[in-house]
Formats: C-alpha cells, sequence, structure tokens
C-alpha cells in the first residue's frame, strides 16, 4: 500500500495513484507543501500535516474524553501466517495484507488522539523461523519502510526504531535510519517499530550499559533508580504504554516493551491482524476508558448491606 508518487516538471504536477486501491482507500493529493519537501526549492517551508483517508465504510472514531484517549497503543500483530494458511495461501501473504492494516490503524490512531504507537514487526525470537520466511520478512520490511515513509511524513508521524543492531540486515537498518531522519520533526504521532526487538533483550543490553558505566565510576550503584533504568533502554523518551492489543487469539505479551508495559491494560482481539482495522482499534479504546486504573491505589467502595 503506496501513497501517491509525484513528478515534478516544472510547473507541472502528476500524480500517479498506488494502491490504497485493495483495502478501497484512497490517498489525499499532493499539495504545494508536499512538493517542495521533494523538490528542496522552495526554502525552508514547513508543510502541515495532511489527513489520513478515512475508511472506506465513512466511520468515524467515537467521541471519547481526551482524558480517556490511551496515550500509547502497544501492539502484537499476530495471526498473519495462520490467516493465509487457512486460505490455502503461503505464511508470508498474510504478511502482505498486514502492511494495509498497519497503516489504516495508524490513520486510525491520528484520528481518535492517540500520540505513540508500538508495533512489533519481528522479534529476536523470530530467527527461529524458517530461513524464507526470515527473509521474506527481512525484504518486505526494507519494502515497507521505502513505501510508505513518505505518507506516514506527510501524515505528521514520526518513526522510531528500538531493537538490536546484530543481526539486523543492513539494508533494512538503513532504511530505518532514513525512515527516522525523514520524519524526526513530526509531531502528530511516533511510531516505534520493534524490529529485531525482544523484551528481555533490551533489559539486559540497558544492564549491561549500567553496569560498565558503574565501573567506569560514571555511575554511581546506590543512585541507580527506575529512571536510570529508564535512561538506558533503547528509547528512553518513550512513554510508557497505557494500551497493549494482540491480535490473532492469543492472550500473552510475548516479551513485548516488558518494562514499558508494567500498568498497561491489555486487550486480546480474536481477529487475525489482517483482519483487524482501525474500527477494532477503537473499541479497544473505547474499552481502555471504561477501566478504572488505580497504579496500584484503591478506593474504599463499601457496598451497603442488603
Amino acid at each position: 500500500m503506496r501513497g501517491r508518487v509525484v513528478f515534478v516538471r516544472l510547473n507541472e504536477i502528476r500524480p500517479v495513484p498506488n494502491p490504497f486501491a485493495r483495502r478501497g482507500l484512497r490517498t489525499w493529493p499532493a499539495d504545494s507543501p508536499r512538493v517542495a519537501r521533494l523538490s528542496g526549492r522552495l526554502g525552508d517551508m514547513t508543510p502541515n500535516p495532511v489527513c489520513p483517508p478515512p475508511h472506506p465504510s465513512g466511520v468515524h472514531p467515537p467521541a471519547l474524553d481526551s482524558a480517556l484517549v490511551p496515550s500509547h497503543v502497544a501492539v502484537v500483530m499476530d495471526g498473519n501466517g495462520r490467516w493465509a494458511n487457512a486460505r490455502g495461501l503461503p505464511r508470508t501473504e498474510g504478511h502482505r495484507v498486514g502492511e494495509a492494516t498497519l497503516m489504516d490503524v495508524i490513520a486510525g490512531c491520528l484520528e481518535i488522539g492517540v500520540k505513540e504507537i508500538s508495533a512489533y514487526a519481528f522479534s529476536t525470537e523470530n530467527w527461529k523461523r524458517s530461513p524464507a520466511e526470515v527473509r521474506f520478512i527481512m525484504g518486505f520490511s526494507r519494502q515497507v519502510l521505502r513505501n510508505q515513509r513518505d505518507d506516514l511524513d506527510s501524515w505528521g508521524v514520526r518513526v522510531r526504531w528500538i531493537g538490536r543492531k546484530p543481526k539486523l540486515w543492513k539494508s533494512v537498518l538503513k532504511e530505518l535510519r532514513e525512515a527516522e531522519e525523514l520524519t524526526k520533526d513530526n509531531t502528530k504521532l511516533t511510531l516505534n517499530l520493534a524490529i529485531n526487538y525482544g523484551g528481555r533483550a533490551e533489559i539486559a543490553d540497558a544492564m549491561r550499559a549500567i553496569a560498565e558505566d558503574v565501573a567506569a565510576g560514571r555511575l554511581s550503584p546506590g543512585g541507580i533508580t527506575e529512571r536510570t533504568v529508564g535512561r538506558y533502554l533503547y528509547a528512553p523518551h518513550m512513554n510508557d504504554v497505557d494500551l497493549f492489543i494482540r491480535t490473532g487469539g492469543e492472550q500473552r505479551t510475548s516479551n513485548f516493551l516488558m518494562w514499558e508495559s508494567a500498568y498497561a491494560e491489555l486487550f486480546f482481539s480474536e481477529l487475525p491482524w489482517p483482519e483487524f482495522d482501525r474500527r477494532e482499534l477503537w473499541k479497544a479504546c473505547e474499552s481502555y476508558a471504561r477501566r478504572d486504573r488505580r497504579f496500584g491505589g484503591a478506593v474504599e467502595k463499601v457496598s451497603p448491606p442488603s
């Protein structure tokens, strides 16, 4: 799923559509600020984010109080392979369809007011999958980043990678860094892409870095707090997760954002990721809004005698 490619020739702008079509989505046309960024010829003009395309059904997000909308949503995008196999297709086809789902969910986050979304794209444990599937996912991740970064940028989305460098394809890392650089000034939504990521690995890496700083005399053991640990994680400025969503019918967190999700509300969807969309995201947000988040506190609510 790609946005429109824009060719600039003198004063002529010729948009060439690319398929949001298979999900029935349409791309908003490129305007002059967007062309300015591509051509680099109109000075330091800072383009305003454009609205993502609406859902094909025309549905709008529920009217939630902004204080009840989760600020940070984490998503385990599970069920791609099983969805494809159930339709007589190879597992890789599920990943292809999942690309459109991710873009639709990002659009839904922007519409309802979510400020940060973390997507579990490839875990440190996923290297155990077949070499063919691993090669496909790495190559596909590279392609998705290249295809979607301009749309994400135009929507005001900041892309940030979290994960380990070892074993990660250099070509994928290159695309991640380019997407980060392109979108670094965007403020509408932060997209944390977890590729070659594991929650335990993140904590272990943080502990190793802390131990090195203690040994070097840069850090006092007595001064280590939870805040200290947070500064050594992959994304020190990441907000705690408010709502943790997993699709595909499984009910586990699978080593995703273990530190950051300590007080997250959990939402498990029976739908496989390719069938999930922004409407299901909004259902999860409505469920979140109804919950009483106490963070370890308690309020006395004595029931009257019957």
